[in-house]
């Protein structure tokens, strides 16, 4: 696998073998599009070596989640994408003998040590761009997939567990790993993995979301990355576009997808958006991304929502979000019926939430620090979405695409949601939004962390003044604007 170090690997051999000693074990993991193909990862791998165990999902893993899994009668926990920045107080609990802690995280480690801790960041590889939390599964799962040295090879084992590459690389495009055009770094071991295992093709291909399932004037009117004059946020001009290019906008099935182009077609509304953007304005590297590489799960069917590795994400995203973690594995795991249905449904749910969440925040407007923005939706806005919210805010009418935005959502009568978003622009520049969340939050007895373009906390309600004041003057200092 073209990527990861070798000690790496060796990790994660490690790692394997803990979880093959182990008398139980419960597989405990985060609730987005990431965490839930890591348990995907993870059950299946671990269900192909003959282990027992149970699933947990949490929302956030703190030192009360941490101290309900320790309750419960298993001798061996395995986290994943989530554990490292809790590794202070997990390692209190291997020490009191509550179990024995496997670790398959990417996120920034505590300063605490354990002997199963498998992370892209303790080999120098970038967690928020290089291998996702699915990807550090993957690779654990590659490790439970090899037979031990003692043990014979089974016939037809070669290369065990690597059809879980599909389900690695959803987890990369929904953590975001993709936002310079194409998946980096160790990523692209896993894409060549999947590929010769016959389950992804990696593709050149307009970089627009929904290109499996919207009907071509909405893949164009909401495709907002790359903001075209006349086209983004306009159906009549997204209509009136690809009418002027003479392509037909309705078949025998009704409105026709970009799936359902013939490859001319497609070669000329790449064209003619090309041309379209050169013609108003947009700068030349933001030309550039309307161009990107796009993964396409072989074995879902075209027009599939599971089709797209980044549609396939979104569809997660809306599963675990609305407390139905259960429904999202499920959907991982090769359920077509009842669980994928009741996905799409929850889907339905999520868009018109997040269409009020933007619509409510474009309404109210952001409160501009001197460094960054910020908005405190309260109760408006649920808080396992005010992210995607924020993130998807940036840029549009009132809301800056250059600096981060802070938002605010209420988690409970003492407790409020922080989400941070910034661009992978900005990220080069020096913002590191995991640091400016977590340093704030602790301040404020709180406690946070996450990537460098995308991080959340939770704080006391009553420090929101304070949390932005700390948090402006850190964003200050990373981009040397102090």
């Amino acid at each position: 696998m073209a990527g990861p170090v070798p000690e790496l690997t060796t990790r994660a051999a490690a790692c394997a073998e803990a979880l093959r000693a182990a008398e139980s074990v419960l597989l405990a993991s985060h609730i987005d599009a990431d965490g839930l193909t890591s348990a995907a990862v993870a059950t299946t791998a671990l269900s192909r070596a003959g282990i027992d165990h149970e699933v947990a999902f949490e929302k956030q893993l703190d030192a009360d989640a941490i101290a309900g899994m320790a309750s419960r009668a298993f001798d061996t926990v395995l986290f994943t994408d989530f554990g490292s920045g809790q590794l202070d107080v997990i390692t209190d609990h291997e020490a009191a003998g509550d179990f024995t802690p496997v670790v398959a995280d990417h996120h920034q480690p505590a300063d605490a040590e354990t002997e199963f801790h498998l992370n892209p960041l303790l080999f120098d590889l970038d967690g928020s761009t290089e291998l996702s939390g699915a990807g550090t599964t993957y690779v654990l799962a590659r490790a439970l997939g090899e037979t031990r040295s003692d043990e014979p090879r089974a016939a037809g084992e070669a290369g065990a567990n690597r059809d879980l590459a599909a389900l690695a690389v959803v987890g990369a495009v929904g953590d975001m790993q993709d936002s310079t055009g194409e998946l980096v770094g160790a990523n692209r071991g896993i894409v060549a993995e999947g590929v010769a295992a016959g389950v992804l093709e990696e593709t050149t291909d307009l970089a627009l979301y929904g290109k499996q399932t919207r009907p071509l004037p909405k893949l164009l009117e909401y495709a907002n990355d790359v903001r075209i004059p006349g086209i983004s946020g306009s159906e009549r001009g997204a209509t009136a576009f690809l009418s002027e290019l003479e392509i037909d906008l309705e078949g025998e099935n009704g409105w026709r997808r970009w799936v359902d182009l013939d490859s001319e077609e497609r070669q000329r509304v790449a064209s003619g958006l090309l041309q379209r953007a050169v013609a108003r304005g947009v700068p030349a590297d933001r030309i550039d991304d309307l161009v990107g590489t796009t993964y396409l799960l072989t074995d879902e069917p075209a027009g599939s929502q599971l089709r797209d590795a980044s549609e396939f994400s979104t569809l997660l995203n809306a599963t675990a979000r609305y407390e139905r973690a259960d429904v999202g594995l499920a959907v991982c795991c090769g359920d077509r019926d009842e669980a994928l249905a009741e996905a799409e449904t929850l889907l339905s749910n999520h868009r018109r939430n997040l269409a009020t969440g933007i619509d409510w925040v474009k309404r109210e407007g952001v409160t501009q620090a001197d460094h960054l923005q910020w908005f405190d939706a309260g109760e408006r806005i649920r808080d396992t979405i005010v992210g995607i919210v924020a993130g998807m805010a940036m840029g549009t009418d009132g809301v800056r695409g250059d600096r981060p935005v802070i938002a605010f959502a209420t988690k409970n009568e003492t407790e409020t949601k922080v989400s941070a978003r910034g661009t992978h622009r900005l990220v080069r520049s020096g913002l590191d939004l995991s640091a400016v969340v977590g340093e704030a939050a602790r301040a404020l007895d709180g406690d946070g962390g996450g990537h460098d373009v995308a991080a959340g906390a939770t704080i006391p309600t009553d420090s929101k003044a304070a949390f932005v004041e700390h948090a402006d003057a850190l964003v200050a200092d990373q981009l040397g604007e102090a």
